[in-house]
């Protein structure tokens, strides 16, 4: 059952009066959400170790267990890649189903538990990995990393300073790559070449509200716009990092997901729900492809 919520977004523009729509309800904790061609909404619910599929209206169990997976993103030929709290590992879902390792060390050593993803054009993978799914005591890694998977499978370590990378995304242009640093509190960029290399870091917007606000996931829209979870709202920043409007959620919201035959449904994973909404502008898919 649709139910409207008359959440008035704080804007000037597009981002003014949007309504949102409470479409999933009872779940433990959602996130990862992702838009899969034809017409469905994957997303995780952490906690109960499952994959969720909504069509439409409907929902259904789309891997369970899930081995605790977190964020979600497709490649390029349309694969699901999961990042698994409990394997502590990045994988693909091929077209029959088995799941493909991607990512489970760096020299030698387990990664901590992968968070969020993102590929490029090039099907290069980009993720994080802070230690939310482990016990500190099990951490094999003495840091907090960003990694680039290449296409020939080699992982690479782009940053280890932050305190806990955790939302991702990539600008239309290829340029630049964001990860929200949750204990930051802020977003961080870097200029990004076409290596797939990273440099001139530097912050590009902090969250701020009422209460400390945390930031987790992230999207990029057509325009260059991130959007960001933090608290109960979902923080949208023009490219130059001026904070553009607070499109307020009814629980925390964890992560953002552009949805829907032309892309402008904007899907929002909060607390034990999943929202939507309409918005005039389509998400940006750096993997590329239309909507």
């Amino acid at each position: 059952m649709l139910l409207p919520l008359l959440m008035m977004a704080i804007s000037a523009g597009e981002f003014d009066g949007l309504t949102l729509e409470h479409v999933v309800a009872g779940r433990q904790f959602t996130e990862g959400p992702v838009w899969v061609k034809p017409n469905r909404l994957i997303f995780s619910d952490i906690p109960a170790n499952k994959l969720f599929a909504l069509v439409g209206d409907q929902l259904s169990a789309y891997r369970d267990p899930s081995e605790n997976a977190n964020g979600n993103t497709l490649d390029g030929q349309g694969r699901l890649i999961s990042c698994l709290h409990g394997a502590r590992k990045v994988v693909r879902q091929e077209p029959d189903g088995r799941l493909t390792t991607l990512a489970e060390r760096y020299q030698g050593k387990r990664l901590n538990s992968p968070n969020d993803a993102v590929v490029d054009a090039k099907g290069r993978i980009f993720f994080t990995d802070p230690p939310y799914g482990i016990n500190p005591n099990d951490s094999e890694l003495k840091f907090n990393g960003v990694f680039r998977i290449d296409p020939t499978g080699t992982l690479t370590l782009l940053d280890d300073t932050l305190k806990r990378p955790n939302g991702i995304g990539i600008s239309p242009d290829g340029k630049t790559l964001y990860v929200s640093d949750t204990e930051g509190p802020t977003i961080v960029a870097w200029d990004l070449d076409a290596d797939g290399n990273v440099k001139n870091r530097r912050v590009f917007a902090t969250l701020s509200g009422v209460s400390p606000v945390y930031p987790d996931g992230l999207r990029v829209d057509q325009h260059g716009r991130v959007l960001c979870t933090g608290g109960k709202a979902v923080h949208v920043y023009a490219p130059d990092g001026r904070r553009l409007a607070l499109i307020p959620v009814p629980e925390s919201a964890t992560n953002v997901a552009f949805g829907g035959p032309d892309g402008r449904t904007l899907f929002i994973t909060a607390g034990t729900s999943v929202y939507r909404t309409r918005t005039q502008t389509p998400g940006f898919r750096p993997e590329g492809g239309r909507w």
